[in-house]
């Protein structure tokens, strides 16, 4: 059985773009399917494939409160979440082993 691993993402399309607040136990399989648009919906609507914030947490349950504070934040505490440690909005998915996009 597969580790699971709680986390909380935040996907953008580009610097100061679309946004999408998700959580999962798995974050290189999530950030494959955002990438590749295997998931119909919001992110695949507005081409967010772009990995700008991560954070790794004990439990699942930990994860989904942090996510839906994170989606209660107005827009700019959202966008200074991200620039506190990735003030370009790089695609972090880069240091996780995913190619350039």
């Amino acid at each position: 059985m597969r580790e699971r691993n709680p986390c909380v993402y935040i996907m953008a399309s580009g610097r100061h773009g679309t946004i999408y607040i998700g959580v999962t136990s798995d974050l290189m399989a999530r950030v494959h399917q955002h990438r590749e648009g295997l998931i119909d919906g919001f992110t695949k609507r507005y081409g967010v494939k772009r990995l700008v914030f991560y954070e790794m947490h004990e439990t699942m349950d930990a994860a989904i409160v942090r996510e839906k504070r994170l989606k209660a934040w107005k827009r700019d505490w959202k966008t200074a979440l991200i620039e506190t440690d990735n003030p370009f909005w790089e695609d972090l998915a880069v240091h996780l082993g995913f190619p350039l996009t």
